[in-house]
């Protein structure tokens, strides 16, 4: 049995690769681009550690590239959400009962894949499945990622390190378990970042998931979910169900197993099955935990000494970049404190900037 108090190693930002002409990231991102484009595959839904194939498929499609087909998906509906369910419900006591540092390490594991030998392989998948630049998936679905790993196993050491105030002649102590059901990650498709995380930093403390992609992006998915395999992850812990909303949606929210809720997308979506939710909670063991990020866009604040061409083109690319399908992506009515001399100049090389711009990468302003 372990007895020494351990130490997650202390995690700093992933580097970001330049992939320039001549550098050995570039050759394998293009060779890896090369080897998906000329495969087609069959994406199961991952239950239990097992592969299940329903029958009822969908395709996968580069988006910017309509008639080059990516592969099918099988699609989950209630059997298999029950399935699904039951899997993850009898993983749940090993997985709970796993030393904290044990589940720190199948994604620490993770992370270390991600950043060396899966590298080109996720970001090759995000660019095809979902239309980003080389530079949009290398922040996104390789450095974001592994820093969520890292520095999510690093903050739940924090988490657990704190403790309550003992008076004199007391010991007061707490300890932190997982909930007792399963907790529903609905991923989005413009991040693999998020579709990585949000299954898995409940997993870190000991909870076990059901995942459901967005169905435009169940192709990289399905690599981070063979990733997460390959480090080690128990079968069941994290189980894979990509399917139509509500052939998925409706039968997770019934069931009385729910314990959480870890959502990004839609608020209209989040909306719903907050309401859904609440039209179940008598029927329900627990009171789920409900965690949902809807979006909203970011504003810019330009200072009297900004370079105005270098904040043109930033505000620009921040606005429209990726058709602005981000969270973090500016408002497009941006308000800007500068002087009226700065707005004056800013204003012209906008112009020029939109000008000089394809409007076939740019949507109608």
């Amino acid at each position: 049995m372990s007895n020494a108090y351990f130490q997650v190693p202390q995690p700093v930002n992933e580097p970001i690769l330049s992939y320039a002409p001549g550098t050995p990231e570039r050759a394998e991102l293009k060779a890896k681009l090369k080897e998906l484009k000329s495969q087609t595959i069959e994406v199961p839904l991952i239950i239990g550690g097992k592969e299940i194939k329903t029958g009822k498929t969908a395709e996968m499609r580069i988006p910017h590239d309509h008639g080059h087909v990516l592969g099918i998906y099988h699609k989950a509906g209630k059997e298999e959400v029950d399935m699904a369910i039951k899997a993850a419900l009898e993983a749940r006591a090993a997985w709970a009962a796993m030393p904290w540092e044990q589940r720190a390490a199948v994604f620490l594991k993770a992370a270390e894949l991600l950043a060396g030998s899966w590298r080109s392989t996720i970001n090759a998948a995000t660019m095809l499945g979902q239309s980003k630049t080389a530079y949009q998936a290398e922040i996104d679905s390789a450095c974001e990622l592994v820093d969520f790993w890292r520095f999510n196993t690093h903050y739940m050491t924090e988490l657990m390190s704190e403790q309550p105030y003992s008076p004199e002649g007391m010991w007061n102590r707490v300890e932190y378990r997982p909930l007792e059901g399963f907790i529903f990650a609905v991923t989005p498709f413009n991040f693999t970042s998020i579709a990585g995380n949000l299954p898995t930093a409940p997993a870190i403390v000991g909870n076990v998931a059901l995942w459901k992609p967005a169905s435009s992006s169940v192709y990289s998915g399905y690599f981070l979910m063979k990733l997460l395999q390959e480090a080690g992850l128990p079968d069941g812990v994290v189980n894979f169900i990509p399917g139509s909303g509500s052939q998925v949606g409706n039968p997770v929210l019934a069931s009385p197993d729910l314990a959480g809720i870890h959502f990004t997308g839609s608020t209209a979506v989040f909306q719903g099955m907050w309401k859904t939710v609440g039209e179940n909670i008598h029927k329900m063991k627990y009171y789920p935990r409900i965690v949902g990020e809807t979006g909203g866009k970011d504003f810019i604040f330009a200072h009297n000494s900004a370079d105005v061409d270098a904040l043109v083109v930033a505000a620009i690319r921040g606005a429209f970049e990726y058709q602005g399908q981000k969270c973090s992506a500016a408002f497009k009515k941006t308000a800007a404190r500068c002087s009226q001399g700065m707005a004056a100049q800013a204003a012209r090389a906008s112009r020029a900037a939109l000008m000089a711009m394809s409007t076939s990468s740019l949507p109608a302003l």
